[in-house]
C-alpha cells in the first residue's frame, strides 16, 4: 500500500473543512469513467495527498439510459469497499432537475435529496452540501432553514452555493446573519482563464469580503485549456466537443499561445499552467478538475506544485483579458 503523501491544505471559508488545492470532479463517473477506473483514480488521488471529491445528484443523467445518481453510486461503492471515508471530503449538490419535476431548493426537496444522496454514497454525512443552482421560487430562508435541519441531524457538515448570482449570494449571507441560520461557506462558480467575466465582475468581491471558499468548475474550460483542441477537426467524435466549440475564436487562440509560452518556460503543460493560474489567485481555494486516467490525473496534480511568479500571472491575465468587442459578448 502506498503511503499517503502530505499536501498543504487550505481552509474552506469558515467551515472548518480543510481542502487540498485540487478537487476531483466526479461528473465523469458513470459517463466517461466506469466503476473500476473510478476506484483506481480515487485511490491514487487520496494516496497523492488530496482529499475532496465533488459530485451532484444529477450526475450523469445527460447520458441516454441514465437517470442521475450514477456518479454518487460509484463513489459510494468505492467508499464502502475502500474503507477510506475518514480520509476524504465528499461534496455533493442538489437543485437541478432530476426529472418528474423534482428540482429546486424547497425544504421538502432538499431533505429528500439529501437522504437519497446519503444512501447512494453509502455514508451517514455529507461534508459539503451545495445548492446546485438558484431557485427563485423558494425563499432563501426556507432553503437555509432546511440546511439547518440537516446540520442539526448530523447529516451535513457545511453548505455551499453553486451558480449563484452575486446579489442572490449576498442576500443569502445577509439572511444567515440576521436569522442565525447556517451560511454558505463556499461558492462553486464557472471560472477559468477563458471564462473570467462572470466571476470577476461581482462574485469575486463578495467571496473575498465574506471569506468564502471558492472551488471553480470547468477549470480547464471543458478541456480547451489543455491545448488538445486547436481547430474544428480536433472536436470530431469527442465527448466534450460541442462544449469546446465556443472557445474557438481569436481570444481563445490568444490564450493558448500564452499558455504554450509559459508551459515551455516552466517545463509544464498548458493544463498545469491553467490550473496554476487559478491557484495563484488569493480568493481561490481549489479548482475542480476531472481525469479519466492515472496519467492525466498525475498531470493535473502536478499543477499544484508549479507556483507561477507574479510576472507570469500578469502575462496570462493580459493574454486572457477582453478587448472592448470581446467584453460585449462575454
Amino acid at each position: 500500500m502506498m503511503a499517503q503523501k502530505q499536501v498543504e491544505k487550505r481552509k474552506l471559508g469558515n467551515s472548518g473543512l480543510e481542502v487540498a488545492p485540487l478537487v476531483f470532479g466526479g461528473n465523469v463517473f458513470g459517463w466517461t469513467v466506469n466503476e473500476a477506473s473510478a476506484s483506481a483514480l480515487l485511490d491514487h488521488f487520496l494516496d497523492s495527498g488530496f482529499n475532496m471529491i465533488d459530485t451532484a445528484d444529477v450526475y450523469s443523467n445527460w447520458i441516454p439510459g441514465n437517470r442521475g445518481g450514477e456518479s454518487e453510486t460509484i463513489i459510494g461503492k468505492w467508499l464502502k469497499q475502500s474503507g477510506k471515508r475518514d480520509r476524504v471530503l465528499i461534496a455533493t449538490k442538489s437543485g437541478i432537475d432530476m426529472g418528474d419535476g423534482r428540482r429546486g431548493l424547497s425544504r421538502n426537496h432538499i431533505l429528500r435529496s439529501a437522504d437519497e444522496s446519503l444512501a447512494r454514497l453509502q455514508t451517514d454525512y455529507i461534508d459539503l452540501y451545495q445548492s446546485h443552482t438558484e431557485d427563485p421560487e423558494t425563499p432563501l430562508e426556507e432553503t437555509l432553514a432546511a440546511y439547518a435541519e440537516l446540520m442539526k441531524a448530523g447529516k451535513v457538515r457545511a453548505i455551499g452555493a453553486s451558480n449563484f448570482k452575486a446579489e442572490t449570494l449576498r442576500a443569502a449571507l445577509d439572511i444567515s446573519g440576521q436569522k442565525r441560520l447556517p451560511r454558505y461557506e463556499s461558492l462553486q462558480p464557472l471560472y477559468n482563464l477563458f471564462d473570467r467575466a462572470q466571476f470577476e465582475s461581482e462574485l469575486e468581491s463578495v467571496c473575498r469580503q465574506s471569506n468564502l471558499g471558492v472551488i471553480p468548475y470547468y477549470s480547464l474550460a471543458s478541456g480547451f485549456l489543455t491545448g488538445k483542441y486547436r481547430s474544428e477537426k480536433d472536436l470530431a467524435n469527442r465527448s466534450r466537443g460541442s462544449g469546446v466549440k465556443k472557445y474557438m475564436n481569436s481570444r481563445g487562440l490568444r490564450i493558448l499561445a500564452a499558455l504554450d509560452e509559459v508551459a515551455k518556460q516552466y517545463n509544464a503543460t498548458p493544463a498545469q499552467v491553467s490550473l496554476a493560474w487559478l491557484l495563484a489567485k488569493p480568493v481561490i481555494t481549489a479548482p475542480i478538475a476531472s481525469a479519466t486516467s492515472i496519467k492525466q490525473l498525475d498531470e493535473l496534480l502536478g499543477a499544484t506544485r508549479l507556483g507561477l511568479d507574479t510576472v507570469t500571472v500578469e502575462k496570462l491575465d493580459q493574454a486572457s483579458g477582453y478587448t472592448e468587442e470581446e467584453r460585449k459578448i462575454a
